[in-house]
C-alpha cells in the first residue's frame, strides 16, 4: 500500500488563518485598525511578500480594509461570517478534490444550460438578468458576490428543469464555492467572469442551446485552468 503525501500549507495560507483566527477570537469590531506592516512581519516571521500577498487575499474577501497611507483594518464584520466560512471550506479542500468537482459541475452545468435555453421563461430572464446587474456592483461584498454567482447557476440549472441535477448541485454546494474563492478574483477586477455570465445569459435569452452550450463551456474551462497548477 502506497500513501500519498501530505503537502504542507504554503505561508501565505497560514498568515491568512492566523489573522483571520485573531479577528475572531478577538471580536475585533469593522474599522478596528489592525497591526502595520512591519510589526506583523515580526509578530508572524515571514517575509514581506508573503505577508502582502496574505492581506492581499484577505481584503478580497472582505475580512480587511487596506487604505493607502492609514494602514490595515478590519473589514464589514456583517459579512464576516460568510468569510470565514468559505475560507475555512477552501483552504481544507485539496486542489485535486477540487478539479475533480469542477468537472463534475462543468457536466451538470454544460447539459442544464441547454435545457435552460430552451425553457427560459421571460421572468426567469429577468431574474437572471437582475442578478448579473447586482454582480456589476464593484464594491459588493466579497461573500454576497459569490452567494450571488451561485444563485445565477443554481437558477439555470432550475429551469432546466431535472430534480436530480439541482440535488447534485445542492450536494456539491461547498465544493463550487471553494472553487470560487480559489479561482475568482474580487469584483473590481473580475471583468472575465462578468464576461462569460453575460454571454451565458444572452445565449439564454434568445433560445440558443448551441451558443448556451459553448458559452458555458467556455466558462467552466476557466475555473478549471485556474484551479490546475
Amino acid at each position: 500500500m502506497r500513501l500519498v503525501a501530505i503537502k504542507s500549507r504554503s505561508a501565505v495560507e497560514q498568515v491568512v488563518e492566523r489573522i483571520t483566527a485573531v479577528i475572531q477570537e478577538r471580536k475585533l469590531r469593522s474599522g478596528e485598525r489592525l497591526p502595520g506592516e512591519f510589526e506583523l512581519v515580526e509578530q508572524l516571521q515571514v517575509s514581506r511578500p508573503v505577508l502582502r500577498e496574505a492581506l492581499s487575499r484577505l481584503q478580497s474577501l472582505g475580512l480587511v480594509d487596506i487604505q493607502r497611507g492609514r494602514g490595515t483594518f478590519v473589514g464589514d464584520t456583517s459579512s464576516l461570517a460568510n468569510c470565514v466560512r468559505l475560507l475555512q471550506t477552501a483552504v481544507t479542500i485539496s486542489p485535486q478534490e477540487l478539479v475533480s468537482y469542477a468537472e463534475l459541475r462543468s457536466a451538470i452545468e454544460v447539459q442544464a444550460v441547454r435545457q435552460a435555453a430552451e425553457k427560459a421563461t421571460d421572468e426567469d430572464i429577468a431574474e437572471l438578468s437582475g442578478l448579473l446587474k447586482k454582480l456589476d456592483d464593484e464594491e459588493l461584498p466579497y461573500a454576497e458576490a459569490l452567494q450571488i454567482d451561485f444563485r445565477f447557476h443554481r437558477k439555470l440549472i432550475e429551469i432546466a428543469g431535472n430534480p436530480l441535477m439541482q440535488n447534485l448541485m445542492e450536494v456539491i454546494y461547498e465544493f463550487v464555492l471553494a472553487q470560487m474563492v480559489r479561482t475568482t478574483p474580487s469584483q473590481r477586477v473580475n471583468q472575465l467572469g462578468r464576461k462569460l455570465h453575460k454571454a451565458i445569459l444572452k445565449a439564454v435569452r434568445e433560445h440558443d442551446p448551441d451558443a448556451a452550450e459553448s458559452a458555458m463551456r467556455k466558462h467552466m474551462q476557466a475555473v478549471l485552468d485556474r484551479l490546475k497548477p
